[in-house]
């Protein structure tokens, strides 16, 4: 019995750990992610404010990680960030038992702030055990394949809800939410699990006697955190794609939840692939950023979701997902994997941090601009601010890509 606890490597153990507590973590709010626009619709909630609400919830997400991420670099107290940001998912439960519209607004914010807490915390240990043994495209890649198949896992909650008692109505939907309060006991519960096992000493230890680390970020930093934020601004986040799925009634509630996982599925495989191509293009490059290379086909990519996404068709609905899958995936691993390449580890949680924030601004504007001209009928409005969009991250990339050969 021995042998086989020490068959698998401490980065190893941390990376499957990690994986499975992402997963479960996935199952509560992708699964919520993946019904709440219907929901709203349900309840009388235009496009705007849905898109300006979980716009908003992205920007809590994602742009207060920057925050958590300094706190976390000086604290050095990275499993109380965890287990009060996993804990703060027992509001996704809490959200089958009202229809107040401000309550749920609430109850969105506190999600997607718990998120904020736990992840730059999480990122930093995962890169930092990762980057050891195990290379950093297939760290990321296979924490994210983990994520994903808790996402795909998620929604189908909802379909079977939908499924077994023949109604998707605002009854089913809350019964759906209530349901999430299993898999949140089963996530705590591993959660604490891997704060008592896992060998996690040595990690923090080795932050703890590293000198603090003066310099600057790098510009090619900068110059990522741009072409970031250019290309995910014309990203089309899921909520105006599900509320345009229920608008329009080219889908019922449970094939709109049955898509999102199918999509989640695309995620969890593209990441595994693309956490490979990273890998691969570094050692191709000799080059320690030269895996960043991989994002320029990214902007291409999110230039045509629009397009498919928001059509009338649903063939070019289910290629558009499947896309839109293909660039999470992408957005998950290579972007996170990045950071570990270009920021030293006395500075990870403030890079994770100021990435995610970039990250976050961008979700809440393209959301926002999204959901109204949706709401104004002006959907041509959307597709041409995603190409502009997607053109300056190009030119990004091209001013990325010299300052990656240049090894500045």
């Amino acid at each position: 019995m021995k042998e086989k606890k020490r068959a698998l490597s401490p980065a190893i153990q941390v990376i499957l750990i990690f994986g499975i507590i992402s997963m479960l973590g996935d199952v509560i709010y992708e699964s919520a992610r993946g019904v709440n626009s219907q929901y709203f619709n349900l309840i009388g909630v235009s496009a705007t404010k849905v898109g300006i609400v979980f716009g908003i919830g992205e920007l809590v997400g994602y742009f207060l990680r920057l925050f958590a991420g300094y706190w976390s670099d000086v604290s050095q107290k990275h499993w109380l960030f965890i287990f009060i940001g996993y804990g703060m998912l027992i509001v996704v439960p809490l959200m089958g038992m009202t229809l107040n519209w401000n309550l749920l607004v609430v109850f969105i914010l506190l999600e997607r702030l718990g998120k904020a807490l736990r992840n730059p915390a999480k990122d930093t240990i995962l890169s930092s055990v990762a980057e050891k043994e195990v290379n950093l495209g297939m760290a990321f890649g296979l924490q994210e394949a983990l994520d994903q198949l808790g996402a795909f896992i998620g929604p189908l909650i909802f379909t079977g809800v939908f499924y077994f008692t023949g109604r998707n109505g605002l009854v089913q939907y809350q019964m759906g939410y209530k349901a999430l309060i299993i898999p949140f006991i089963l996530l705590m519960s591993f959660v604490y699990y891997a704060y008592r096992t896992v060998e996690k000493k040595q990690v923090i230890q080795e932050m703890k006697i590293r000198d603090f680390d003066n310099r600057s970020l790098k510009g090619i930093f900068w110059v990522y955190t741009a072409f970031i934020f250019a290309t995910t601004l014309g990203f089309a986040n899921f909520a105006i794609i599900g509320y345009h799925l229920k608008d329009t009634g080219l889908l019922g509630d449970g094939q709109i939840t049955m898509v999102y996982s199918f999509a989640m599925v695309v995620d969890a495989l593209a990441a595994l692939a693309v956490g490979k191509a990273y890998d691969s293009l570094k050692e191709k490059t000799k080059l320690r950023t030269g895996g960043i290379l991989i994002l320029g086909l990214v902007p291409l990519f999110t230039m045509g979701l629009p397009f498919l996404t928001l059509s009338y068709s649903v063939p070019l609905i289910v290629l558009g997902m499947s896309l839109w899958g293909l660039v999470m995936g992408a957005h998950e691993t290579v972007m996170k994997s990045a950071i570990g390449d270009l920021v030293p580890f006395s500075k990870r949680g403030r890079g994770y941090g100021v990435f995610n924030a970039a990250y976050g601004l961008a979700l809440f504007f393209g959301a926002s601009y999204m959901g109204f001209f949706y709401d104004q009928q002006k959907t041509w409005l959307i597709f041409l601010l995603c190409i502009v969009c997607e053109i300056f991250a190009l030119f990004l990339y091209r001013k990325m890509q010299k300052m990656i050969h240049e090894n500045k």
